[in-house]
């Protein structure tokens, strides 16, 4: 007999007790969904309270706000994608500004945002409040094509890419000022007198050419194979087709924020290769023993220095690219501009070429212009400051906050108390519609015109103190190292070319197109749709 009796449950037991178990599963679900939701509203009226709490601490004001009509703004997407596709991004960024305000908040696909052009937020954003903001989604968004280099690394990788290169861009600058003499002959000597030829393409050329000497010790050559009609060099053509293709993917991919991941795909991936396996091979070669032991003694390049660094064929190749979209793209679209303008310009032209002449002479009586003599020509100065502030080498970006942190002005009805900037939240600015900011520079600011830059010229605005209005290239503890060298490359293919060429036209198309209306091909950089297609004139 058992020492332990148990009663034997009823039917109607059994069955009350079966037919509980789903109501009390449903209602522990529902208990734990209430809590849940009870803690999301926690936190949100907590969150809520914090930011208020900070921003009365701060005296911000709200911003005003970007106006849409589809829900998530995607009327404005919508537009975003056709403006792209019609070469109008950059205009229409300033008609946005313009009809909105300097500084105001966007909500586009529920993901909240700033953007603004004021001078004091940019210097916050790059210099004051440096260390409050990071790159954001910037390294998965380019990482496809610049892998980990100096424009994609934060804090200490960051950091140390940049004492690595700081003294690369003045090493060996005799044997980088004779490569870029003898390629700037090249480049003269490509270009026919009388006939249309596209100057853009031989300034990609021309900077490929002096920026693969910089960085593996020896130049590709492009241009001297355009002068003598060599089609087998289709190496750099190939790679310049793929890389410009692949910053296209990288400005359409950072335009959606954190859903960059939404634009990339079997082509974006194939053109990404294409460029890797361009200086893969180059980084090979330069690994060699062969190459080691055949290299010059007196050629110092970017690769031989940073083998000194590591020997890891990737982190070769993710620095090196990282430059010469720098010193390729940045210089070729300067020097586009450049000509585009001067050509629209006669007055100007003419006045730059009477101070050459003065300097180092025009035509058969010209002689050679060094470093000191382009240091001489002010007007010089003055011409580049002005295509550099009407087309910046980087006319948009941004940053992400890392911590709750304020920007100086913006907020409130008039647009002068301070505007919190929530931890995770984008700030996006943009120097090419800063730079056409009639407050700071003018009722011509859209207009080309050197003078404004002259301190002995009268003009409505003085610019001697314009500050962080003048951003050409970025500023704060990002500043481009590489800005001395891209001005002496730059003047002395200016120099050159206008002691040869008196005149030049423009074709039809482009002739009475107004400045800032052209159509252009925005990637990291801009670059003309059109090219710059000139008649020369001797």
């Amino acid at each position: 007999m058992s020492s332990t009796w148990l009663p034997t449950p009823s039917l109607q037991e059994v069955q009350f007790t079966a037919s509980s178990r789903p109501t009390l599963s449903v209602l522990s679900l529902v208990i734990a969904s209430s809590g849940l939701m009870l803690a999301i509203v926690i936190q949100y009226i907590n969150k809520n309270r914090a930011e208020s709490q900070f921003e009365r601490a701060h005296g911000c004001g709200a911003p005003r706000s970007l106006q849409y009509k589809w829900p998530f703004a995607l009327d404005l997407v919508m537009d975003a994608f056709r403006i792209i596709a019609e070469k109008q991004a950059l205009q229409w960024f300033a008609q946005i500004f313009d009809k909105t305000g300097p500084t105001f908040e966007q909500n586009v696909l529920g993901v909240k945002g700033v953007d603004t052009i004021e001078p004091e937020n940019l210097e916050a954003i790059l210099s004051t409040k440096f260390s409050a903001y990071g790159l954001g989604a910037r390294s998965p968004t380019f990482a496809p094509l610049l892998g980990d280099g100096i424009f994609t690394q934060e804090a200490a990788p960051w950091k140390h890419s940049r004492d690595m290169l700081r003294p690369l861009f003045s090493l060996n600058r005799v044997n980088i000022f004779t490569q870029v003499e003898e390629h700037t002959e090249y480049l003269v000597n490509c270009i026919p007198i009388g006939q249309f030829v596209d100057l853009q393409t031989l300034f990609f050329r021309f900077t490929f050419d002096t920026t693969t000497f910089l960085l593996f010790g020896k130049s590709m050559n492009s241009l001297q194979a355009t002068f003598k009609r060599d089609e087998s060099n289709t190496g750099e053509a190939r790679f310049s087709e793929a890389f410009r293709v692949s910053q296209d993917f990288l400005f359409r991919r950072g335009r959606l924020g954190d859903l960059y991941w939404l634009i990339g795909g079997k082509e974006f991936r194939r053109q990404c290769s294409i460029v890797h396996e361009f200086i893969d091979e180059a980084v090979q070669a330069a690994l060699s023993a062969e190459y080691q032991k055949d290299k010059a003694a007196d050629v110092h390049s970017f690769l031989d220095a940073l083998i000194q660094q590591t020997r890891d064929p990737k982190v070769l190749r993710d620095q090196l690219l990282n430059v010469m979209l720098a010193g390729r793209d940045t210089t070729a679209c300067c020097l586009t501009w450049t000509f585009r303008l001067l050509a629209q310009h006669p007055d100007v032209l003419g006045k730059l070429r009477h101070e050459i002449g003065s300097v180092v002479g025009l035509g058969m009586t010209s002689r050679l212009p060094d470093r000191n003599d382009l240091k001489r020509m002010k007007y010089l100065n003055l011409v580049f400051k002005e295509v550099l502030r009407l087309y910046p080498s980087v006319p948009i970006n941004s940053r992400t906050a890392l911590e709750a942190t304020t920007l100086p002005t913006g907020g409130g009805p008039d647009g002068t108390k301070p505007v919190m900037i929530r931890k995770g939240e984008a700030v996006g600015y943009s120097v090419y519609v800063m730079h056409r900011l009639k407050k700071l520079y003018g009722e011509d600011a859209d207009s080309f015109r050197p003078e404004r830059w002259d301190p002995d010229v009268e003009n409505a605005v003085d610019l001697k103190n314009i500050g962080w209005g003048y951003l050409p290239f970025n500023g704060g503890p990002r500043i481009c190292l590489g800005q001395e060298f891209a001005l002496l490359e730059a003047g002395y293919v200016v120099v050159r070319m206008l002691q040869k060429f008196r005149s030049f036209e423009l074709g039809l198309k482009d002739k009475d197109v107004v400045v800032g209306t052209e159509n252009q091909e925005v990637t990291l950089v801009v670059a003309s749709t059109n090219g710059c297609r000139v008649k020369a004139f001797e």
